[in-house]
């Protein structure tokens, strides 16, 4: 009954790519198949010397770094985490979660991935915006990847202020020893793969790598969604 209604409804009520708002194809599923094919994926996970990796250097210790997309300005991924993060559209980091954790599975060193932790949100905008956008695109990765998602051990202890429009010098003011984590002895001895949705600076992975890398023989990744490069 439920798919005759949906069938019924789509009639009048087509579903329409969450990028461009054409309407979708009947094998399509929030992205059109024309936005799919121009989005500017990075391919870093199959470069362990990407420029994204480089980023860390010489600040914290990773295995790993990568990205699904470029993020510029006006462009089709800004539509895109636009959507995702302020829209509601909480479906589209699952999806991209599932696409990415397909490749990671098996590029090296993300296919020794023991556990995924996604960059927590203070309880303060996680009540207000309705869900955590990193941990949404985690679960998706976590499916395809068939690695546990933990989402309520590092944790964020202080409601810091948006990154938005803050110098790269202000970002990492704003986001150092703003996170904690409540039980390392779970943690001890695994990799793990620390996801966030936009990364520019780093400022916020290395805040909370940081922590992570305390607990004894530790190692970790990161991915994200989408990266600001030039």
């Amino acid at each position: 009954m439920s798919s005759l209604l949906s069938d019924f409804l789509s009639l009048f009520f087509p579903p329409t790519c969450e990028i461009c708002n054409n309407s979708l194809g009947k094998n399509d599923y929030l992205i059109c198949t024309d936005c799919l094919g121009h989005l500017p994926y990075t391919q870093w996970h199959k470069n362990e010397n990407n420029p994204l990796h480089a980023v860390f250097w010489g600040k914290i210790d990773l295995k790993g770094v990568t990205a699904l997309f470029y993020f510029h300005n006006d462009s089709r991924v800004q539509k895109l985490m636009h959507k995702f993060k302020y829209k509601g559209t909480k479906e589209l980091g699952f999806y991209l979660g599932k696409r990415y954790g397909s490749q990671l599975k098996n590029a090296e060193p993300f296919n020794t991935i023991d556990l995924i932790i996604p960059v927590p949100l203070h309880p303060d905008k996680m009540k207000k915006r309705g869900y955590n956008q990193s941990e949404q695109f985690a679960n998706g990765l976590g499916q395809s990847m068939d690695v546990k998602v933990a989402t309520n051990n590092l944790y964020r202890k202080i409601a810091s202020e948006t990154q938005t429009l803050k110098s790269k010098i202000e970002r990492w003011e704003n986001v150092k020893d703003i996170f904690a984590v409540a039980h390392p002895e779970y943690l001890a001895g695994k990799h793990i793969l620390l996801v966030d949705d936009v990364i520019t600076t780093g400022s916020t992975l290395e805040s909370c790598a940081r922590v992570l890398l305390e607990i004894p023989e530790v190692s970790l990744s990161v991915a994200a969604i989408a990266a600001a490069h030039k």
